[in-house]
C-alpha cells in the first residue's frame, strides 16, 4: 500500500493537468511540472535520507514517511498557490524516496533468506496496480468531484495506512554502526554497478515508450483508446508481478535475461509493425510482462550483491530509476520532435540490448546463475 501511494501521489497529476490548470490560473506545462518536481525531491533525498536513517528502527522511518505523504498530499489539496503547491510536492517526492529505499530491504527482513525475492514481489505490487487501476480511478474521480478532493482521497489512504503498520507491521532495529558501509564502498562492491547499469538501460528504454505512449500509438489508429492501451499494459503488469513472485528465487539471471529478450522483440516487432492496432496490443501485452516484474528482480539483485549495505545500495537503485524516468521523458521529447514515432523502437532496442549484454556478462556477481540460496555464497566471497 505504501508503493501504491508512492506512484499513485506521483502520476496523479497527470490524468488532472486540465482540471488543476483551470483551478489554479495556472497553464497546463506549468502544471505539469508538479511531477518534476516531485522526482526532484526523490532524486536528492533518496541516498541522503537514507544514509542518515540507518541507525533508526524500522517502522519509525516507514511511519516517517507514511506521515510525509499525509501532510504534504494534504497541503496540496488545500493549497492556495502554485509556489505552496510545488513545495507540497517536492516534500512528498523526498518521502518516496526514502520509501523507496526502505520497502524493498524491509520486506527482505521479514521472511528467510530463500523467501526474499518472493516476499519483494508481494511488497512491489502496489506499483503495477496504481499505474493501472489507481491512476485512471484518480483521474475519474478528479474530474466527478474535483482535483483537490483526488489528493484529498490520498490522505486518508494515508491514515488508513498508519493504523494498519502500527498494528501489524514487526519493527527490527536500524543497523549498528559498525555494520554501516561507506557509500563508495557500496558503490564499488562487485556486482552493484552492472546492476544498476542495467536499472539504467531498462528504464530509460521503458520511460521512453511509457511517457509518449499516446502519441506513439496514435499511427495504429488508437488516438481514442490510449487509456485501453495502458490498462492492457498494467494487467499484463500484474501478471508479470505474479510469476516473478513465484519464480525470482529460483530463476532470477534467467527471468532477467528473458525479460530483457522479449521486450527486444517486442520493441523490433513495434519497429516493423507499428501501424497495425494487433501488433500494438499484443506487443503492450509482453511489454507489460517483462515490465511487471522488473522492480522485483533487478531490487534483489541488487540487494544481494551489496550485502550489508542494501539499503543504501537500494537508495542508488532509486536514483538511477527516477533519473530514467527524467531522461525518458526528455530524450523521448527530442526524438518525438527531431524523428518522430518512428523512431522510437528502434532507439529503445538500441538501450534494451545494451541492458542485456550488461546482465549477461555480469554472470559471476550482479546476475549470478543458479538457485539464489546458492548463490549468495558466491556474491558474498
Amino acid at each position: 500500500m505504501t508503493g501504491f501511494i508512492c506512484i499513485a501521489t506521483e502520476t496523479l497529476p497527470a490524468g488532472l493537468l486540465p482540471q488543476i490548470s483551470a483551478g489554479m490560473g495556472i497553464s497546463q506545462a506549468v502544471a505539469g511540472q508538479m511531477i518534476t518536481a516531485y522526482a526532484v525531491g526523490s532524486l536528492l533525498a533518496a541516498i541522503p535520507l537514507s544514509i542518515a536513517t540507518q541507525g533508526w528502527r524500522r517502522r519509525n522511518v516507514l511511519l516517517l514517511t507514511i506521515i510525509g505523504f499525509l501532510v504534504f498530499n494534504t497541503v496540496t489539496a488545500l493549497s492556495p498557490n502554485i509556489a505552496l503547491t510545488m513545495a507540497a510536492r517536492f516534500f512528498a517526492g523526498v518521502s518516496a524516496g526514502l520509501a523507496w529505499s526502505l520497502l524493498a530491504g524491509y520486506a527482505r527482513r521479514m521472511v528467510a533468506p530463500e523467501q526474499q525475492g518472493r516476499a519483494m514481489a508481494i511488497a512491489m505490487v502496489g506499483t503495477p496496480i496504481a499505474l493501472s487501476l489507481g491512476v485512471p480511478f484518480g483521474t475519474w474521480l478528479g474530474s466527478l468531484i474535483g482535483w483537490r478532493f483526488a489528493f484529498g482521497v490520498m490522505s486518508a489512504l494515508t491514515l488508513v495506512l498508519i493504523a494498519w503498520v502500527l498494528m501489524k507491521v514487526p519493527d527490527y532495529p536500524g543497523q549498528a554502526r559498525s555494520q554501516r558501509m561507506p557509500l563508495r564502498r557500496v558503490f564499488t562492491t562487485p556486482g552493484v554497478r552492472p546492476v544498476l547499469g542495467v536499472v539504467m538501460a531498462w528504464m530509460l528504454a521503458h520511460n521512453i515508450l511509457y511517457s509518449y505512449v499516446a502519441p506513439f500509438v496514435a499511427p495504429a489508429g488508437l488516438a481514442g483508446q490510449v487509456d485501453l492501451v495502458l490498462l492492457t499494459f498494467g494487467t499484463a503488469a500484474l501478471l508479470g508481478i505474479w510469476v516473478t513472485g513465484r519464480l525470482v528465487d529460483r530463476l532470477l539471471r534467467r527471468m532477467v535475461l528473458l525479460s530483457l529478450a522479449l521486450f527486444a522483440l517486442t520493441t523490433l516487432a513495434f519497429g516493423f509493425w507499428a501501424q497495425s492496432a494487433l501488433v500494438i496490443y499484443a506487443g503492450t501485452v509482453v511489454w507489460g510482462l517483462t515490465f511487471g516484474g522488473a522492480a522485483t528482480l533487478l531490487q534483489t539483485a541488487l540487494a544481494d550483491a551489496a550485502g550489508d549495505g542494501a539499503d543504501t545500495a537500494l537508495s542508488m537503485n532509486v536514483v538511477a530509476w527516477n533519473s530514467a524516468i527524467a531522461a525518458g521523458g526528455i530524450a523521448g521529447g527530442f526524438l518525438l520532435e527531431s524523428r518522430g514515432v518512428a523512431s522510437f523502437p528502434w532507439a529503445v532496442l538500441v538501450l534494451v540490448l545494451l541492458g542485456l549484454a550488461l546482465a549477461w556478462s555480469a554472470r559471476v556477481s550482479g546476475f549470478p546463475a543458479g538457485h539464489r540460496s546458492s548463490s549468495r555464497a558466491v556474491v558474498a566471497h
